[in-house]
């Protein structure tokens, strides 16, 4: 998790792992936490407890920073532009963007939740260029057709699709099942 809008996503994803029991490992940003704060009212402790494993930032030899630790991907959600430039160059001066590099170097899935709005011409341009090197850009744009009433709803829509991303399904959303004719007259 980095310091992104959208903390809440992150904490929806570890939940959604726990529910379906899928292992979860967490590195959380030190803006990450301070956003978490001001978004909700978890604790990082809180959130750190919704995983499996949850490592320092910092932590720069855990057992994901290596090629050789198995995994099936990783999502960083939410992904901050600073996160998502980090990863696109390589620039591994943490253990989220190192995780990340690794992941891509061992070509497993990674998905980028990002955040931003609008988007400029380099944010694109980084978009691209990890789109290119095989990684998934992940914006939670909300899907209408579900006519949501609740911020809820958007948020559990999102997740779902997100882990759609690694064949997981948390059967918490309504899936596009076509035009209903009758319906709307």
């Amino acid at each position: 998790m980095t310091g992104a809008t959208g903390a809440i996503l992150g904490i929806k994803i570890l939940k959604a792992l726990q529910k379906l029991g899928v292992e979860s490992h967490l590195i959380m940003s030190k803006w990450a936490e301070a956003t978490l704060k001001y978004e909700t009212d978890y604790k990082p402790i809180d959130v750190r407890s919704l995983a499996d494993v949850a490592y320092s930032i910092k932590e720069q030899s855990a057992p994901i920073s290596s090629g050789s630790f198995h995994h099936d991907g990783m999502i960083v959600v939410p992904c901050s532009m600073k996160t998502l430039s980090g990863i696109r160059m390589g620039y591994c001066d943490d253990l989220i963007t190192r995780a990340a590099d690794v992941t891509l170097k061992e070509r497993r899935k990674l998905v980028l939740v990002a955040r931003e709005t609008p988007l400029s011409d380099i944010h694109l341009e980084n978009m691209l260029g990890l789109t290119r090197s095989g990684a998934i850009i992940f914006p939670p744009v909300p899907a209408w057709y579900t006519r949501p009433e609740k911020l809820d709803e958007v948020e559990d829509q999102s997740v779902g699709r997100m882990l759609d991303m690694f064949h997981l399904d948390t059967g918490d959303f309504e899936r596009w099942q076509g035009f209903d004719w009758k319906k709307k007259g």
